[in-house]
């Protein structure tokens, strides 16, 4: 018996997912500005976001439910340290720190996972296939607007042990609509994904004052005048 529930999750959070691209930070991005303070600050904070979420997986790896979504090939928080190193140096540990926001994101993750481990399921969601669809796209921006070379700075974009990206997307769909949940807990984790992606907006939206800095209010009032319907969503149906 199928859940259905990749299809739930993807109808279910289309409305979130364009309010998270068209955040200022976002918008901005993906029209090739990408400001480096602010930037290698998402990556601090995205290092605290994947690392709370692969410590739940590992520690849930053998969960009747979410044990069945336990890949560690999509673990990123090897490929964000890589990062943080070529952005802050060897001490980057003393540097980057989790802000406001991605500290109550993280918080809300290792709740979920304490009380309702299925729930994590809407977390996994929001940012891997996120990653998986939207990633090679994001990385070209950043690479171009920040003058990167030999994929410095970029770890966090590459699969290197998923060689075909589309085809695990498949494959994790399909376990997803295979998860033995009922009707009322896939309500609950399409629930939690619109919040997830609503703790990701506020993180990006944090971003923002050192981007208006560099920027200036005016171009980022340009840049965000107009509506997206980005290309991170629209990859993500692939």
């Amino acid at each position: 018996m199928s859940s259905n529930l990749a299809t739930k999750l993807r109808e279910g959070t289309k409305k979130a997912h364009t309010m998270a691209e068209n955040t200022g930070f976002v918008a901005c991005f993906l029209k090739g500005t990408v400001e480096p303070t602010s930037y290698r600050k998402l990556v601090a904070n995205l290092y605290y976001v994947y690392s709370a979420m692969e410590d739940e997986m590992y520690r849930h790896r053998e969960h009747p439910i979410l044990g069945k979504l336990y890949f560690p090939e999509l673990n990123r928080r090897a490929s964000l340290e890589q990062d943080l190193a070529y952005y802050f140096g060897t001490n980057w540990k003393d540097a980057a720190v989790a802000s406001e926001a991605a500290q109550a994101y993280v918080s809300r993750i290792h709740e979920v996972g304490n009380t309702e481990p299925e729930l994590l399921i809407a977390h996994l969601y929001t940012r891997y296939l996120g990653d998986l669809s939207g990633g090679q796209i994001l990385k070209k921006i950043a690479q171009n607007a920040m003058g990167l070379t030999e994929n410095k700075g970029l770890a966090f974009y590459e699969f290197e042990q998923i060689p075909d990206e589309k085809e695990f997307k498949r494959v994790y769909r399909e376990r997803l609509d295979s998860l033995p949940i009922d009707d009322a807990t896939g309500d609950r984790i399409v629930e939690e994904a619109n919040a997830a992606f609503g703790m990701n907006m506020t993180v990006f939206k944090e971003l923002e004052g050192n981007l208006i800095k560099a920027i200036g209010i005016q171009l980022f009032s340009l840049l965000t005048r107009k509506r997206n319907r980005g290309a991170t969503e629209l990859a993500t149906a692939d």
